[in-house]
């Protein structure tokens, strides 16, 4: 579904990304590892449109590197950032509207749908999106990229700073989303939650692929986690 070959991107004059190739399958949840600095966020973006590439970048065979981000949008990649980026002006419900590419067509995910997933957006449907938990602005983030209907998922950091049962929450929602045959591209830096979602796990180092393997053969090779992952 998705195929990265050779990807370098800059900011500036800076070499941030280092020829990196990454496969992505349908349905496949594969989590993109490392520590702070190495690049993973600027990868998302670069893949989103909104840094620069240089390389290949293929998505269902065709070519997406250098389009305008609300292009790719509009060929079925969906992108939740780090920051959430939710509008805390609107209510909840009006958030999740935005994200829809066209309202007049009803797509594999709807409002009842995600109400249905989790009752508690619906109980809060109306409340602005700033006076809302941040394990609820996550979740909402993640729902409002739903409703554009993505084939493809790009999810960065999404536990950060949520609570144990709000980590399980996301957790389960991804797993569905899974299920339902879209590809995920996880960003995450707690390694077990990425090892338990992942069906294949990419290690990033200064700006390149340092491993690539499944979740069992990263946790048996102890150097390498050593190497780039333990502090």
């Amino acid at each position: 579904m998705l195929k990265i070959k050779d990807l370098n991107a800059y900011y500036g004059k800076s070499h941030i990304l280092r020829g990196i190739d990454l496969d992505i399958e349908k349905g496949e949840i594969v989590a993109l590892l490392g520590r702070n600095g190495v690049g993973r966020s600027t990868l998302v973006k670069s893949i989103m449109g909104l840094v620069p590439p240089s390389g290949s970048i293929k998505f269902k065979n065709e070519e997406i590197a250098g389009l305008e981000s609300h292009n790719i949008a509009l060929k079925g990649i969906g992108y939740v950032p780090e920051n959430r980026d939710i509008f805390p002006t609107l209510t909840v419900k009006e958030n999740l509207l935005l994200g829809a590419k066209d309202t007049r067509v009803k797509g594999q995910w709807g409002l009842d749908e995600l109400f249905t997933l989790f009752p508690n957006l619906k109980e809060r449907q109306d409340v602005l999106g700033g006076a809302i938990s941040g394990g609820e602005q996550q979740m909402l983030t993640i729902c409002r990229c739903l409703m554009g209907d993505p084939e493809l998922m790009m999810v960065d950091e999404p536990t950060e700073g949520l609570s144990p049962q709000m980590i399980d929450k996301v957790a389960e929602l991804l797993k569905e989303i899974s299920r339902k045959g879209i590809s995920i591209l996880l960003v995450e830096q707690k390694l077990t939650i990425a090892l338990k979602l992942s069906n294949k796990v990419y290690l990033m180092g200064h700006g390149g692929i340092v491993f690539k393997g499944t979740p069992k053969e990263l946790e048996k090779d102890a150097s390498i986690r050593k190497e780039w992952l333990e502090v």
